[in-house]
């Protein structure tokens, strides 16, 4: 069997992968390969690890029997027509993503980018800054999406003594289910954390936005497409959001024009909101695994249907 790492893998995570495949697979890593020959490469593979173009993937490669999408999202793929098992990363970047938000909301409560900004230039403000801190504690906050990431950020938020609720249109436990009965319930919230899948196209509106209260948090570390960035940014310049934390904008890398990056209660961790140590040795680890059960005829962990989204 042949396996295709279209995944950037570290050296060290290279090294694992080659030394602990089974004796009949061998393994060719997309970066060790002409950029001609990387399509053609895929083509041939039995198995693939990593998220190559969509259009390499049509029509689907016929000799693969096995795909270990490297990420928890996959809805980039769900027009991809799949003839064999596909699994993700399930909740592998659940709680750095959850400590990602709760760090940088802690950040712009307790004026932590402001306060690296003063010692960068050794300016000297203490008291003044003392009346414009807030608190994480008691907030009550609304979690768009009831998935692993959601899970994780409420788990840490409970710790602060934060009222959560979940918005999630199938999940019979959540409070919320609609557009309607989110918006009627944001004037009374504080913090909205996005954790939605990039599905939920433009979800979160221009009408939402415009019912959050003006000393509001947004955080969003799902995709950037489900938040409507062009009415985020007018709300945020005219002062009627007290500041967002962005790990996922509309386009990535971020446009060095867009207004977002001056604004001065904006928060921006550049899609970094999974990093961990030992990420990439994680990839092999579950495509490994997977692997045996898949030899095994046992179940896959974290087996999804690209057509349903999950």
């Amino acid at each position: 069997m042949h396996a295709f790492v279209y995944s950037a893998l570290n050296d060290d995570a290279r090294a694992l992968l080659r030394q602990q495949l089974p004796p009949d697979v061998t393994a060719t890593f997309r970066s060790e390969l002409p950029t001609a020959d990387q399509r053609s490469a895929l083509a041939n593979a039995d198995l693939l690890l990593g998220n190559p173009p969509v259009e390499w993937l049509s029509p689907f490669p016929a000799k693969l029997q096995f795909w270990q999408i490297d990420s928890a999202g996959i809805d980039r793929y769900q027009g991809v027509a799949a003839s064999c098992p596909v699994a993700n990363m399930g909740d592998f970047f659940a709680w750095p993503c959850a400590e990602t938000m709760v760090a940088g909301l802690l950040g712009l409560l307790r004026y932590v980018p402001e306060l690296a900004v003063l010692q960068a230039e050794k300016h000297w403000v203490g008291g003044p800054l003392r009346p414009k801190l807030g608190l994480l504690r008691g907030k009550r906050v609304i979690i768009l999406g009831s998935g692993a990431i959601g899970q994780a950020v409420a788990e840490q938020l409970m710790g602060f003594g934060c009222a959560v609720q979940f918005l999630a249109r199938t999940n019979p436990k959540a409070q919320l289910h609609t557009p309607e009965e989110l918006q009627a319930a944001l004037p009374d919230t504080d913090i909205v954390v996005n954790c939605l899948p990039g599905s939920a196209d433009g979800f979160f509106s221009r009408e939402l936005i415009a019912a959050m209260r003006p000393d509001a948090l947004y955080a969003s570390v799902g995709r950037g497409n489900t938040t409507d960035e062009p009415a985020l940014i007018e709300a945020l310049q005219a002062g009627q959001l007290g500041g967002a934390v962005l790990d996922v904008t509309a386009q990535e890398p971020l446009p060095a024009e867009s207004p977002l990056w001056g604004l001065p209660r904006v928060l921006l961790t550049q899609h970094s909101g999974g990093g961990q140590p030992g990420e990439d040795e994680g990839k092999v680890d579950l495509f490994l695994r997977n692997l045996r059960n898949l030899q095994r005829q046992e179940p896959l962990e974290n087996q999804v249907e690209l057509q349903r989204g999950y």
